[in-house]
């Protein structure tokens, strides 16, 4: 058995967007659990300033880090068409808000480099990395400085490639997981999909099948929303699980008032993995935007950028139904409250 390096069987997932604050991410280490915070969509300021604040407050967390995918810096001539042709359909949308949608911007890689320079300079007990592999030597130069690096796959090829840069530990994510999928080898289900897939199997069938390839601890991520389910992923040989549905309605969360209604609403009876919002799949709720824009182009973050301000008007509207619900399939068993109750369900 693998060292446990994760001291807690429930790990709050990093929810980029102003879900996993410092304050939710403290919540979650004084009742018993582990979070990580999200350094998506944020300057490198930013990320040290959540990284300072969360220390003040001394809990135990993690760092999680977008991989930026060099064959869409820029993207194609195909793919760039593609976009513009997006581009146009978006205007409609853009018309019920009175906002424009934006030029095409083609050379966002989230601050990478200034983001590894940082977690070097002032490490964090755990990084984790998602929708790619961030290299050997930014992993050996991570461990080196005093951090454990964790790989986020999607199926047991991943887990292989990830385990050959000498990552520390696994996040196994199924394509139930609400949110972003972290799939990032080219004809993976998840990376490509348009449509209501769900992947092979359960996660814990998924995470049996990496445990079986790979040697290292595993995290278990899509689905888990009580205790029976976090039994089944530890018994499949999870050392802990990921969860970010079961937290997304917690008073603490910093998930939008329209999402965390959203969630309990009777007008949403689905989920579907989409690349509307930001062009990468991603599962959330089914609402009118996920059902208008259904072969949206395959090209991150360049889609994000167009819809953001969109997705902004309609949260200032109070419009859920074009704004990006995300939700694992397991969203109508998220539960209001605080995140010490959530835990208490899941560790008592």
């Amino acid at each position: 058995m693998p060292h446990d390096i994760f001291g807690t069987r429930i790990i709050a997932a990093p929810m980029a967007g102003g879900t996993s604050t410092p304050a939710f991410v403290t919540a979650v280490y004084n009742a018993g659990g582990l979070g990580f915070l999200a350094a998506g969509y944020k300057s490198v300021d930013a990320m040290q300033a959540e990284v300072r604040s969360t220390r003040a407050a001394g809990a135990r967390f993690g760092m999680n880090v977008f991989v930026p995918d060099p064959a869409q810096l820029p993207p194609s001539a195909e793919v760039r068409a593609q976009l513009e042709d997006y581009r146009a359909r978006l205007r409609a949308d853009a018309l019920r808000y009175g906002v424009e949608v934006p030029p095409l911007r083609l050379d966002d890689d989230d601050h990478w480099q200034g983001k590894i320079d940082a977690l070097l300079a002032d490490p964090v007990e755990l990084v984790s990395f998602a929708f790619g592999l961030p290299g050997s030597e930014v992993v050996r130069a991570l461990q080196r400085s005093g951090s454990a690096v964790l790989a986020t796959v999607t199926t047991v090829d991943e887990a292989l490639e990830a385990a050959g840069q000498g990552v520390d530990a696994l996040v196994v994510q199924h394509a139930c997981a609400g949110g972003h999928s972290a799939a990032f080898q080219p004809g993976t289900a998840a990376h490509e999909s348009r449509g209501a897939d769900r992947g092979p199997g359960t996660t814990a069938e998924l995470l049996a099948r990496v445990r079986a390839a790979v040697g290292l601890p595993l995290l278990a991520a899509g689905g888990v929303m009580d205790r029976a389910g976090l039994e089944e992923v530890l018994a499949a040989g999870a050392q802990a699980a990921q969860l970010g549905t079961a937290f997304l309605r917690t008073h603490e969360s910093g998930a939008r008032q329209l999402h965390k209604d959203a969630l309990a609403s009777p007008r949403f009876t689905q989920t579907r993995l989409t690349r509307a919002f930001t062009g990468r799949s991603a599962r959330a709720l089914v609402n009118e935007f996920v059902r208008d824009h259904p072969d949206a182009p395959e090209s991150y973050p360049a889609v994000h950028h167009l819809t953001a301000p969109l997705r902004a008007a309609a949260a200032a509207a109070g419009d859920a139904e074009r704004l990006n619900l995300w939700a694992g399939t397991g969203w109508q068993r998220a539960r209001t409250g605080s995140v010490s109750e959530v835990m208490a369900g899941l560790l008592d």
